[in-house]
């Protein structure tokens, strides 16, 4: 148990500092942006997509919890959101390193993800632009920034007091939440064991990936540390990593449910990213990746 309760403090001390970053960044728009500005930040966003995926694919999982609460906000599009978590490897980049993996074999793993995540991502925002193309004011509206939403959620009253207060308020929030997930996550991960969870995805060439991308949902980082190990053992092919890597988006998802007050939507984001990288991961395992 004291073990548990350490790896769930040292996990979620980890993605502090990006949670106030984020959260001073957002104050800032809101309350110190004019609309010209917050305009010109709202089309830059067509190249979010290669932003997201290129600064997801550092192994940090601060970066989907700060994406998912800039989405929340309506800082960055759906499309930014989902580069980030196909992209975001949480804790496989530094369990490779340590393990003498082939350089080649990391950066080959590091550019299908990026390439996958990139290319979901363009997608994603081309065909939500389609949807809303003869509902423009509707789709104006969803893009509004309303990072005042998030004020009213974690019962802060922004308004009334300084930015620095204000984000301050949201990371303590959010931060006491992770914690409490991470908490519950471990502890079942340690009962049900690590070794129950790779005889799921033992000699399963299709099923495979459809497995490992459904662990890979689980919003806590031992997704990653649990898929990339069974990968080094050879319990599973270099496809279903990937696949369950694709969609470890570490406690981003978890996150996604505190502070999206849309829960239909949120079902949505988490269906596409389980189809993003079950597909994937099948794709990969039959052209032999």
């Amino acid at each position: 148990m004291f073990e548990i309760i350490e790896e769930t403090i040292i996990d979620s001390v980890k993605i502090l500092p990006f949670l106030f970053i984020t959260y001073l960044i957002m104050e800032y728009i809101e309350h110190k942006m004019n609309e010209k500005t917050k305009t010109a930040i709202k089309k830059s966003g067509k190249f979010g997509p290669l932003i997201g995926g290129i600064v997801g694919i550092f192994p940090q999982c601060g970066f989907s919890v700060s994406a998912t609460n800039l989405y929340a906000g309506r800082v960055i599009t759906l499309g930014t959101l989902i580069s980030v978590y196909l992209t975001t490897s949480d804790e496989m980049l530094p369990i490779l390193i340590s393990e003498a993996v082939s350089p080649n074999v990391i950066i080959k793993i590091l550019a299908i993800k990026l390439i996958i995540g990139i290319i979901a991502g363009f997608v994603i925002d081309f065909i939500i632009r389609i949807i809303h193309k003869n509902k423009k004011e509707k789709l104006e509206e969803e893009k509004e920034i309303e990072i005042e939403h998030l004020c009213e959620e974690g019962h802060c009253h922004c308004e009334s007091g300084s930015i620095l207060k204000s984000a301050l308020s949201h990371t303590i929030n959010i931060f006491v939440f992770i914690i409490i997930v991470t908490f519950i996550i471990n502890i079942l991960v340690y009962f049900i064991g690590e070794e129950n969870i790779s005889n799921l995805l033992l000699d399963r060439k299709i099923l495979g990936p459809v497995i490992a991308s459904l662990i890979g949902l689980i919003p806590n980082c031992a997704a990653s540390v649990i898929i990339t190990n069974m990968y080094l053992e050879n319990v599973i092919s270099a496809a279903s990593m990937i696949s369950g890597l694709l969609t470890g988006a570490g406690v981003g998802l978890a996150v996604l449910f505190k502070t999206n007050r849309n829960i239909k939507e949120n079902l949505k984001i988490v269906g596409i990213l389980y189809f993003i990288g079950a597909i994937s991961g099948i794709i990969l395992e039959i052209i032999g990746i």
